[in-house]
């Protein structure tokens, strides 16, 4: 049977652009994939085509068991959305943001009251649950707006970049939230450009290039896609170079790679921390100065350069284009 949120060829196109290029994706319930992939990849097409926000072309949607195409308010009323920018009312409480949405969703005042006072504590916003969201940080506005999207507690959420423009503290905050949402058995669809945040958040990553889903795996199944870590050495005399590159060799699990102007050597390894002690002990037995040493984990580009032979590059004009036409079909299902 299908997961709790399933596509099968789902094509999207904006003019001569094709955002989505047959995307199939499936998604058991209680889990949580993480769509991975840069701006203009096609990640906020396929939630907007999943959430009804946008009608594909061609393909098939099935969430919480519903078809998205025949059923889209059935749809709507099983699902929670928090997407790029937080969609919260600026001149309202935070306690009358989270209230208004439960009224929407045509819940008894008291109980959408009683919701609010519950949420509101759930994402540490009690101390401002009565000053206008206009007076939020960014962090705070972000876990307002998932407060609102979790009003209903729906069983399938989707989340467009949900950390983007958060500083490391807010992030980790909202990683803990998301973490919570789903030990209670909430089927999530994620949408990132951070690898780390898919490593910490997903039990399975789709990378979107282009339109197309491009590989699919735990994390670890990525990263050793990509030659899993790397040792970087700094030396501080370039004469030390060859002996360095000796040294590495002796640890590496493929060639070392040196870079002459910068005075720097990579190699790719296992064992973590562990090996990195090694590593550097040997070093010092050579004598072998060093200015700086690090164990470098693949990052988004690595992963892009594996896969597809090109960086994590937005495509020109698409993002734009994406995003422009996602804020219209917003618009239009609110009316």
């Amino acid at each position: 049977m299908p997961g709790a949120i399933y596509a099968e060829g789902l094509v999207k196109a904006f003019g001569d652009v094709r955002a989505l290029d047959g995307v199939d994706l499936d998604v058991p319930e209680g889990t949580v994939l993480g769509l991975l992939g840069p701006n203009g990849a096609g990640k906020t097409t396929a939630v907007r085509c999943l959430t009804t926000l946008l009608r594909p072309d061609s393909g098939k949607a099935v969430v919480a068991g519903i078809d998205v195409l025949k059923h889209p308010n059935e749809v709507r009323r099983s699902i929670g959305l928090s997407g790029q920018f937080a969609a919260v009312d600026e001149y309202l409480t935070g306690r009358e943001n989270l209230q208004m949405v439960g009224q929407l969703y045509q819940m008894r005042a008291k109980a959408a009251k009683a919701r609010a006072v519950e949420l509101l504590e759930q994402f540490h916003l009690s101390d401002a649950a009565d000053r206008p969201a206009k007076t939020y940080s960014g962090g705070m506005r972000r876990r307002l707006d998932l407060a609102a999207a979790l009003v209903v507690s729906p069983p399938v959420m989707f989340m467009d970049e949900p950390t983007t423009g958060l500083d490391p503290r807010n992030r980790q905050q909202l990683w803990e939230v998301i973490k919570q949402l789903v030990s209670g058995g909430t089927t999530l669809l994620l949408t990132t450009q951070y690898l780390e945040e898919a490593d910490h958040l997903a039990h399975d990553i789709a990378v979107v290039d282009r339109g197309h889903v491009i590989a699919r795996g735990t994390s670890d199944q990525l990263k050793a896609r990509t030659g899993g870590e790397r040792v970087e050495v700094v030396v501080h005399e370039r004469e030390h170079m060859a002996t360095a590159a000796e040294v590495l060799a002796g640890f590496g699990k493929g060639s070392t790679t040196l870079e002459q102007h910068t005075r720097k050597l990579t190699v790719p390894v296992t064992g973590g921390a562990k090996l990195l002690a090694e590593v550097i002990r040997e070093l010092d037995i050579r004598g072998i100065e060093i200015d700086d040493i690090g164990l470098r984990r693949p990052t988004l580009d690595d992963v892009f350069l594996s896969l597809t032979g090109h960086a994590a590059e937005t495509e020109a004009g698409e993002d734009d284009l994406e995003a422009d036409t996602g804020h219209q079909s917003e618009k239009e299902a609110a009316k």
